[in-house]
């Protein structure tokens, strides 16, 4: 589009301001899905374990996280949470240079709404799995973490890759909520550039065929993970046997 090469108030050209929302928009999903990634797998562990104390702090983040809309939740990281900590800590994370003011809030806010998200899928996965296979890796002596980590978790993975696939373009989208406090990424560069140049058209559509395309390349990634780590039928027909 011819809009993305003419010069900005400030000499630049808004193809790069496209550039640079598209690698805070990256960034600070990246950062997310580690972040859920790693909660998800915890917290969903912590649901189906016989330790009722893990399973109370677990569901209790579950229902906290998950159910307070994450719009609010980048507002009370960006604006309440400051004002609790002591002042000392407060001030300097106020005072942090931009874009990590915006950023690490909002990294904060969707790593930990999605994480509860994830949480949900694991023990869902976790769950599906029969209850053999638990009974059967603590008869051959192997620890509660082993159990999980080489056994449950694994298969649960494999199990629930749709709905996790389905997690990971969420979280793209959701990544936009990061405009509300500041940080400049794609939806809030199309924002800028319709506010420059009243050519709302041109710069929501580039915008929307930037997601477009990173997501068909997020679903793709997950199709070749899939298809690497299915799980193949070992069934044979009698005709083979």
């Amino acid at each position: 589009m011819q809009l993305l090469f003419e010069t900005t108030v400030d000499g630049n050209h808004y193809f790069n301001w496209l550039l640079s929302g598209l690698y805070w928009t990256l960034l600070l999903w990246l950062g997310a899905a580690v972040i859920s990634a790693v909660l998800g797998v915890a917290v969903g562990s912590g649901r189906t374990s016989r330790s009722k104390v893990l399973r109370t702090l677990s569901r209790a983040y579950v229902q906290v996280f998950r159910n307070i809309p994450l719009l609010l939740q980048a507002f009370l990281w960006y604006f309440v949470f400051p004002e609790i900590l002591p002042a000392a800590l407060g001030n300097a994370i106020k005072q942090m240079p931009p874009p990590w003011a915006s950023f690490v809030p909002a990294l904060i806010a969707i790593g930990l709404y999605t994480g509860a998200r994830v949480a949900e899928q694991i023990r869902a996965g976790i769950q599906s799995l029969p209850k053999g296979q638990r009974e059967a890796a603590h008869a051959l002596g192997l620890s509660s973490f082993t159990t999980y980590a080489c056994i449950l978790i694994p298969q649960s993975l494999r199990t629930m890759a749709p709905s996790l696939t389905s997690e990971a373009l969420a979280l793209l989208k959701n990544t936009s909520v990061a405009m509300t406090i500041g940080l400049l990424d794609l939806t809030a560069q199309a924002q800028q550039m319709n506010e420059f140049t009243f050519r709302t058209f041109e710069s929501f559509s580039v915008v929307t065929v930037t997601y477009f395309a990173l997501s068909l390349v997020i679903y793709g990634a997950a199709e070749i993970v899939m298809r690497r780590f299915s799980v193949r039928s070992n069934v044979t027909t009698l005709g083979n046997a």
